[in-house]
C-alpha cells in the first residue's frame, strides 16, 4: 500500500539484492526501485535479502526504476524534485530579522529562527558558511520560487532514534553523564544523550531546599556536564527522575560524627525567621537557634540579636541524626543574669528623693495642707 507523509511517498517492498554500490528492492509483479548504498554508513546495518524495509519514492528514472531513498535520509537537491518532507544539505549563506538565508538546488530558501534548532540560539551568524541537513516545509515555483526549510524536525527526528537507543542502555541505580539542558523552577532538565530526566530540587543537593530558578542555578548551569544517578524509570508515562546529591557524600552525616551534644560551634547566620535564626555549621549543614535561645532576656525580634552573614559562637544542644536537626544555643555560652539584682526598670522605693513620685499602688495620705 502507498502512503503519502509530508508531501513523499511511502512504500513498503522487499529487498531482492545489495550490490556493491545499490540495494535493489521489489515492490510487486515488475516494479523495481533502487537505494544508494551509501545511505547505510555502517555495513552492519545494510537489510538482507529478504528483509521487508519501507521506503521514500522519489522519482522514475529512464529505465523504469523507482528511485528511492531510506526515511529521513539526506537526498541530492534538484529544483524540479524539491518536493515539501524531503531532506536535502542547504548552505547558510547569510543571516536576516527573522532567521537564516539559505542556498538549496541553486536557489534561495529561507529558514525562520524557531525551526533552526531545538532550543533558542542566540547568535545565528555561528551557522553561517555550515551545511545544514533541513526538511523541506513548502515550495512554490511561482515567480522566483519560495522555499521555507526546517532544520529542527531533522534533529528531532535524530533525537527521537537516539532515544530509543539510549533506553535499552539504561537503568535505575546507574550514575551516567548529562547535559544541563533547561534549568526550571523545580529542578533542571539533564539531557542523557537524546533522554531528558529530571533532576528536581530536593534531589539536587543536601542543603536545605530552597525554591526557584535561583535555587537552582546555585548548583547548576545550563550547558554544563553533570554527573547523576537514575532513580527511578518510566518509560510508559516517558519520565525518567534522576539525582545529583545521590552521589555526594552527605555532609550531614559526616558532622554527626563531628559535631556532639554539648560542643561548643562557630558558624555563619544563614537565614533570619520569625521563631529564630539558621546557622550554616559546615557546607550543606544547618542548625537552628531558636528564639527563646538567643538571650537570657526576653527577645522580640531576631533581629534584635542577630543580623544576616554575622559569625557567632553557639553551644550543640542537641543533634537529630532521624530528623537531621541540630538545635543550638547562643545563650548558653553567656553567663546568666544575677539573681540578686533587680529586674531591669524595677523602682528602688516608694519616693524617689524629696516630693518623688509614689510608687504605683502606694496610697497617698497627705492631707491637702501638706
Amino acid at each position: 500500500p502507498r502512503v503519502v507523509q509530508a508531501g513523499r511517498e511511502l512504500r513498503p517492498g522487499k529487498i531482492v539484492s545489495v550490490g556493491p554500490s545499490d540495494v535493489f528492492i521489489e515492490f510487486g509483479p515488475k516494479e523495481l526501485g533502487v537505494i544508494p548504498r551509501t545511505q547505510w554508513p555502517e555495513d552492519k546495518d545494510l537489510p538482507k535479502k529478504g528483509d521487508v524495509l519501507e521506503v521514500v519514492v522519489n522519482s522514475r528514472d529512464s529505465d523504469g526504476l523507482l528511485v528511492c531513498s531510506r526515511p529521513g535520509m539526506v537526498q541530492k537537491a534538484d529544483w524540479e524534485f524539491l518536493e515539501a518532507g524531503q531532506t536535502v544539505n542547504a548552505k547558510v549563506v547569510g543571516v536576516n530579522k527573522g532567521g537564516l538565508d539559505l542556498e538549496v538546488a541553486g536557489h534561495r530558501a529561507f529558514m525562520p529562527a524557531g525551526q533552526i534548532a531545538l532550543e533558542h540560539v542566540a547568535d545565528l551568524n555561528v551557522f553561517v558558511g555550515e551545511k545544514l541537513a533541513c526538511m523541506v516545509t513548502r515550495v512554490d515555483r511561482s515567480g522566483k520560487g519560495n522555499i521555507v526549510l526546517s532544520r529542527r524536525e531533522v534533529l528531532a527526528q535524530e533525537r527521537r532514534a537516539q532515544a530509543e537507543k539510549i533506553k535499552e542502555t539504561l537503568a535505575e541505580g546507574q550514575v551516567v553523564e548529562g547535559t544541563v539542558r533547561k534549568i526550571m523552577p523545580f529542578g533542571c532538565f539533564v539531557d542523557l544523550g537524546g533522554v531528558d530526566g529530571l533532576v528536581h530540587a530536593s534531589d539536587l543537593t543536601h542543603d536545605r531546599m530552597g525554591h526557584g530558578e535561583k535555587f537552582v542555578s546555585k548548583y547548576v548551569k545550563e550547558g554544563e556536564k553533570v554527573r547523576v544517578q537514575i532513580l527511578k524509570i518510566d518509560w510508559p508515562a516517558n519520565r525518567l527522575s534522576l539525582g545529583i546529591k545521590q552521589i555526594q557524600g552527605d555532609p550531614f552525616a559526616i558532622a554527626v560524627g563531628e559535631i556532639k551534644d554539648g560542643a561548643e560551634v562557630t558558624g555563619r547566620i544563614t537565614k533570619l525567621m520569625e521563631f529564630g535564626a539558621f546557622m550554616e555549621l559546615a557546607p550543606g549543614v544547618e542548625g537552628l537557634v531558636h528564639i527563646s535561645e538567643l538571650a537570657w532576656r526576653r527577645v522580640g525580634k531576631v533581629e534584635e540579636v542577630l543580623k544576616q552573614d554575622e559569625v557567632v559562637k553557639a553551644k550543640v544542644l542537641k543533634v537529630d541524626p532521624e530528623s537531621r536537626r541540630i538545635s543550638l544555643s547562643i545563650k548558653a555560652l553567656l553567663p546568666p543574669p544575677d539573681p540578686a539584682a533587680p529586674p531591669a526598670g524595677a523602682g528602688g522605693g516608694n519616693f524617689r528623693g524629696k516630693g518623688g513620685k509614689r510608687d504605683r499602688g502606694e496610697r497617698d495620705t497627705r492631707t491637702p495642707e501638706q
